[in-house]
């Protein structure tokens, strides 16, 4: 990546950080709820099941309704786990209310890792997911994300049409930004999701949603 690429990026994080970090308490469930309502009523989540989400960190939108909720349309939700095998991957937990949650070397909250639930009921692949809600720090009307630099979900989205599940980015409204400094590699989401709006990446989204929708009934 050349140094200005980077620097552009780096000021859009900054930037885009500081926004999040002043919104208020009000706001911030104001905004819960509108995204979690927005949620709700989407073909697609009403269709999964194995839906992947995250607890936020660092000013990003709260999840915390929305799986309250996803639960108790008894869906089954997974959270990021960092792999201790391999440390630039993700596993994905299953989590219930019960779930031992720690922080990790980021402090962001996932679920314990431990003999009792590493196993294959616990632990999904992303292909076996139907929906997997993303995290982002700013976004743009063309679907490109920024996220913290980690490079992790980057490689989960890699190729995600084979993988045979939807990304869905969820995001303030005050990340957009005018244009994400992107190359050949990245990969734009088909869909995010804002307390005011669902930004779709042109037929991509409809038409993977449509395909998803018709694999779920004869599945």
């Amino acid at each position: 990546m050349c140094n200005n690429l980077r620097k552009q990026k780096t000021i859009i994080r900054t930037t885009i950080r500081q926004y999040r970090r002043k919104l208020t308490c009000a706001q911030q469930k104001s905004a819960a709820d509108k995204i979690t309502q927005r949620v709700l009523v989407h073909k697609l989540i009403q269709s999964a099941f194995h839906i992947g989400c995250f607890f936020s960190f660092d000013g990003e939108i709260s999840t915390d309704l929305l799986i309250q909720n996803l639960l108790y349309q008894k869906k089954k939700i997974y959270l990021p786990t960092l792999d201790p095998l391999h440390h630039s991957q993700l596993l994905f937990t299953n989590y219930c209310h019960d779930t031992f949650l720690i922080r990790n070397r980021f402090n962001i909250f996932e679920p314990m890792l431990s003999d009792n639930n590493i196993s294959s009921k616990n632990i999904i692949t992303i292909s076996q997911l139907d929906v997997l809600f993303v995290p982002l720090v700013a976004f743009d009307k063309h679907g490109q994300r920024l996220g913290m630099g980690g490079g992790f979900y980057d490689r989960l989205l890699l190729n995600w049409r084979k993988k045979n599940f939807f990304p869905i980015g969820l995001a303030h409204d005050c990340q957009l930004v005018d244009k994400i400094p992107s190359e050949k590699w990245d990969m734009p989401l088909p869909e995010i999701i804002t307390p005011s709006k669902r930004w779709r990446n042109n037929l991509t989204a409809i038409n993977t949603i449509l395909l998803l929708l018709n694999n779920m009934v004869f599945n």
